[in-house]
């Protein structure tokens, strides 16, 4: 098949599936034409089926913002035009799918049917989408689109809560690549962070503010002061700033280490002793399945779709949003004692190979076909 994926190129947890899902059909033998603003992070190296469209957005003086959900549509429309392409798939609603139905119009009048596979990842519609200005153009995409589907159950209900909407929207969960995360020996990358046996905790996120990255260091802060510890946070946004001041102020900030952007996760996360996610709100919780793959235990909060992934008391702990307290105690008890911590990394694993991308991309390869036909 020959596909069409429009994703954001970013760290965020749809660009990340979308990339890594174009990538897995690729393998397969498809050819995928990725459609975006600018390269996306996960695609590095060299891929013989894998075509990367740059958008361009001319600036002209009469525009304070320029178009850019135009300028999409006109790329996709290039894009499909040029390269046989049988399907568009499109990853987080806004403006994506939209500029996708501007796109299956101009091609309509030119006698070409392009059906179109909307994926909603999460605040396109628990957020930005309920947002009175996108509100309609959201609704209207949707409907449009030929499928519709959900990173997770939790997602699929709160669009029919949100959304007065009519189609039907298939859950298909985000997947992970359980042989590319679960890498051996890291020994010696882990005594170069923790040189005299300290825990490594870990959390990743684009520290948004629903991230609750204080709460992140808080928890960690509370398990610091009963056990010899390191808290490594990756990533980087608009919470990034205070995060640092606050942990500046702190009595084990020469504990904590802001890395930034990394795009090499699999070779961060199994050092690992930890992974917290206190987020306010989470669809699915991305960053948790890929350090369970790498066998890391997670503390999270239970927000969104995060009890689909994270099993209480089995793959980790879940607790309410803002309890640093109960995280805390549930670090602890999973980081105290050796053969506690080792089955946690055991169930972890086992509990990530049910997303492995084995299993996941076929559900994709079978809606494409269904659609197509």
């Amino acid at each position: 098949m020959n596909i069409a994926i429009v994703c954001y190129p970013t760290f965020g947890g749809s660009g990340v599936l979308a990339t890594e899902l174009g990538k897995a059909l690729a393998e397969k033998g498809h050819n995928i034409h990725f459609i975006t603003y600018q390269q996306p992070v996960r695609l590095g190296g060299f891929h013989a089926n894998i075509f990367y469209h740059e958008v361009s957005v001319p600036t002209y003086p009469l525009f304070d913002f320029p178009p850019y959900e135009t300028a999409l549509a006109s790329a996709m429309v290039d894009v499909i035009n040029n390269n046989q392409v049988e399907l568009l798939h499109v990853h987080y609603a806004i403006p994506h799918a939209s500029a996708a139905f501007m796109a299956k119009q101009i091609l309509l009048k030119q006698g070409k049917r392009i059906p179109v596979i909307t994926t909603l990842h999460g605040t396109d519609i628990t957020l930005v989408g309920r947002d009175k200005t996108y509100r309609p153009v959201v609704t209207f995409s949707m409907e449009e689109s030929d499928a519709l589907t959900a990173v997770s159950e939790n997602l699929k209900q709160e669009t029919y809560k949100n959304f007065t909407i009519d189609k039907e929207i298939e859950v298909i969960p985000n997947f992970v690549d359980i042989d590319r995360f679960n890498k051996k020996p890291v020994d010696v990358f882990k005594k170069l962070i923790a040189p005299h046996g300290e825990k490594i905790i870990v959390h990743a996120s684009n520290f948004r503010k629903l991230k609750r990255i204080n709460d992140v260091i808080q928890t960690f802060l509370l398990i610091n002061r009963n056990m010899p510890s390191k808290l490594l946070l990756i990533g980087d946004g608009p919470e990034r700033n205070d995060a640092e001041a606050f942990a500046r102020s702190c009595e084990a900030c020469g504990e904590i280490k802001f890395l930034g952007k990394q795009e090499q996760m699999e070779d961060i996360l199994p050092i690992a002793d930890l992974f917290l996610l206190p987020s306010e709100y989470e669809s699915f919780g991305l960053a948790a399945l890929e350090a369970m793959a790498a066998e890391v235990p997670v503390i999270s909060s239970n927000a969104g779709g995060l009890p689909e992934i994270n099993i209480q008391g089995v793959t980790g702990f879940m607790s309410n949003v803002g309890d640093i307290e109960d995280m805390s105690r549930n670090a602890l008890h999973v980081l105290s004692d050796h053969t506690t911590h080792q089955q946690f990394k055991k169930n972890a694993i086992t509990q990530a190979s049910k997303f492995g991308i084995d299993k996941i991309v076929p559900l994709y390869e079978s809606l494409y076909k269904k659609i197509i036909q």
